[in-house]
């Protein structure tokens, strides 16, 4: 690209920022959108109904619901489950807040573990060394789109009689020993947020294999509602007004509008993720060399989905810290993000919890120098080499 004078009479690698991560939206979506608003019905209808099958058939599940976002899956998938007052879910520091409010949300109190120092994912053995007599359920996180060992998480469960609720978040068209993230566990929820491989602006997803169980998250997702599924009908010609509300449920319903996005970002969905692993390729092999930045790395036997592209910045070899890096990113007109915050870290949860950093060493040094770069189907070849540049000259300038 052109060059942009800097201060210090160097040049930006980038004329234009290049966003953290964009969303790609292409003509089908659009047509959609106008079709459905030309309908007449924008919320929730046939074309929530059509995703809700297309997605349960992608990933393999019996069922799936439409929902407005991953947090509404999570608090209603330990609802649906009887998880409640007394209860304790295990789960991750490592991940958004939204994993542990949900478990908060059904009274029962989450129970933070460290995770692995590669691949950000919970680690068994913590898990083992939290279960207690109170613990009901476990809510593994797919950091940045590579599956946590699901194989010894359920052998825990199974002989601890625990659920599992997946946080597949990051994990649409992630892969485990030949299967897809979705149809595995209890409940699985996805995120259709902005910033995902797959979205609908805001949205979610259950899935599960448990009729029963994805009904009752449907009841409870509209306002707990009996015959949930046909209630939207009750306008049309045959429709009927009446209705019964059977328990305390929620408006957590997914909209067509939002369907409408994802009908065609999941029929592309596949084509997307081959494009994010060419990104991830020429990430590793343009920062291999570089001994101050740890690439991510892959664990056999899956397939990773590329939601994030992270590294680690290991600042002992450079006169700046993480912070700074980003800084310098960001004035080469380069967005990042660091993702997560470690919940231990949070005041919310530091004090109702008590924890203390050194209560999870492998999430406090990864926080401490984790950083996302931008990976998005939208993206150029030229905008991942424009990348790695900055990366490199800034490397280059505050090695020791």
């Amino acid at each position: 690209m052109s060059a942009l004078p800097e201060s210090d009479d160097e040049t930006r690698v980038r004329t234009t920022f290049l966003p953290f991560s964009p969303p790609l939206i292409g003509r089908e979506e659009k047509a959609e959108i106008l079709d459905t608003l030309d309908s007449g019905w924008i919320t929730k209808g046939p074309k929530t109904e059509r995703f809700e099958r297309d997605f349960a058939a992608y990933v393999g599940a019996g069922h799936a619901v439409g929902l407005h976002s991953c947090t509404a899956a999570l608090h209603l998938a330990l609802a649906a489950l009887g998880i409640g007052e007394g209860d304790e879910v295990i789960t991750s520091t490592f991940t958004f807040a939204s994993t542990a409010h949900a478990v908060q949300y059904v009274g029962a109190t989450p129970v933070l573990v460290d995770c692995d120092p590669v691949t950000c994912n919970i680690l068994p053995d913590q898990i083992a060394a939290n279960i207690t007599s109170r613990t009901r359920a476990i809510i593994p996180v797919h950091y940045g789109g590579q599956a946590c060992p699901m194989e010894e998480i359920h052998d825990l469960a199974t002989r601890h009689g625990l659920h599992v609720v997946e946080d597949a978040a990051h994990a649409v068209g992630t892969e485990y020993r030949g299967r897809k993230i979705g149809a595995l566990s209890d409940v699985t929820c996805f995120s259709f947020y902005a910033t995902k491989n797959l979205t609908t602006g805001e949205g979610g997803m259950c899935t599960s294999d448990d009729a029963d169980l994805v009904e009752r998250i449907r009841v409870l997702s509209m306002y707990g509602i009996s015959d949930a599924r046909r209630i939207w009908q009750r306008y049309a010609p045959k429709g009927s007004w009446w209705y019964d509300v059977v328990e305390l449920g929620y408006k957590y319903n997914m909209m067509d509008l939002q369907a409408a996005l994802g009908i065609h970002q999941l029929a592309r969905l596949e084509a997307a993720i081959a494009r994010r692993a060419h990104f991830a390729s020429l990430y590793g092999e343009g920062l291999a060399d570089v001994p101050e930045m740890t690439i991510p790395e892959v664990v056999p036997g899956g397939r990773h989905a590329w939601h994030l592209y992270p590294i680690l910045v290991e600042y002992e070899g450079l006169t700046i810290d993480r912070n700074a890096f980003i800084e310098e990113l960001r004035r080469e007109n380069i967005g990042t993000s660091v993702l997560y915050i470690p919940l231990h870290l949070h005041t919310h949860y530091r004090e109702r919890l008590d924890l203390r950093p050194e209560d999870f060493p492998n999430a406090q040094r990864i926080y401490e120098r984790i950083v996302n770069l931008p990976i998005s189907p939208s993206m150029q070849d030229a905008d991942v080499m424009d990348v790695i540049a900055a990366v490199r000259r800034i490397a280059t300038r505050h090695r020791r």
